[in-house]
């Protein structure tokens, strides 16, 4: 039986995803091995994402390396992976999906009705919602993997930054004081973890298949179709989370300005025979609503930024 080389990036985050793959993989009876790869997300920290321009930047070095032989399969945070996958490349399995929150981690008495608050993120969609709730905060970038940001964190004045619950929790990193952020709609695919490999392997693919959490699958399809058809990718303060509830599937999107002024809200449900062009539909409503205005001059602003 052939080894299954399992991609990923080297951060503690992103190893841990990995192992978790590969302890599923082991259960079921494969043989796996983990090759480690350092991404240019990882490397390029002096610049804010969207300034570089690039999608997928944390995905591209795994998928080079799937598509000259290095690697089989590939596991990403689902958020950070772009819409449209490579070509050559397919998704084989959503794993059940952890905490989708966001969480601001603090340095204790912190008095959020203040005008004298700092809170770092390097998110776009975090940044834009905070300054909707709280304009009259400060929100400086931070970059770097999660054990990096925790530490500019601890070096830094400011008051707290924002992290996905699911990423501290995973590594055991949530500090004591945090506050959950459960006004704040996350990133399309928050708390998920995603497989891919390549089309043409179909053992991999078949051992892959079997990792699929259907109920994740659906919901980040769902948010990720809403993501798709604004035109999202890491350029814009979008936020999308689907739910299964009973015999239905909730869900809420979100479009800001980067100041956090402007905002276009959709919350609809539907039936789950029809969810295939639910999450472009509930995209659609918000584009003709004032929100295709705003994303063209999104464009435009990180155009110039880029430059």
């Amino acid at each position: 039986m052939k080894t299954i080389r399992i991609g990923t990036r080297d951060s503690e985050l992103a190893l841990w995803q990995a192992h978790t793959v590969e302890k599923q993989l082991n259960d079921l009876g494969y043989k796996t091995e983990i090759v480690a790869v350092k991404s240019q997300g990882d490397i390029i920290l002096d610049k804010p994402l969207y300034e570089l321009g690039i999608t997928g930047i944390f995905t591209k070095t795994l998928d080079i390396a799937m598509l000259t032989g290095q690697v089989d399969i590939a596991v990403h945070s689902m958020k950070d992976v772009p819409t449209s996958l490579p070509k050559g490349i397919v998704q084989t399995a959503v794993l059940k999906r952890a905490n989708v929150s966001d969480i601001l981690v603090h340095k204790g008495n912190l008095d959020l009705s203040s005008d004298n608050v700092t809170i770092a993120t390097g998110s776009l969609r975090r940044k834009a919602q905070w300054l909707h709730r709280y304009p009259e905060h400060t929100v400086v970038d931070l970059r770097g993997n999660v054990n990096t940001r925790m530490q500019k964190l601890q070096d830094n004045e400011w008051n707290g930054a924002i992290f996905a619950a699911a990423g501290l929790e995973r590594i055991n990193l949530k500090p004591e004081n945090v506050i959950d952020l459960d006004w704040m709609i996350p990133a399309p695919a928050q708390g998920a973890m995603l497989v891919v490999a390549l089309e043409n392997d179909p053992f991999v693919i078949e051992a892959t298949a079997k990792l699929n959490d259907k109920e994740t699958e659906i919901c980040t399809y769902i948010e990720r179709q809403f993501l798709k058809t604004l035109e999202g990718g890491c350029t814009a303060p979008i936020g999308a989370l689907a739910k299964v509830e009973n015999e239905h599937i909730s869900f809420e999107g979100v479009l800001f300005s980067l100041d956090g002024k402007e905002k276009y809200f959709i919350e609809k449900s539907c039936n789950f025979d029809n969810y295939n062009t639910f999450g472009e539909n509930c995209a659609k409503e918000i584009l003709t609503k004032g929100g295709g205005q705003l994303m063209q001059q999104l464009r435009e602003v990180l155009k110039t930024k880029q430059k």
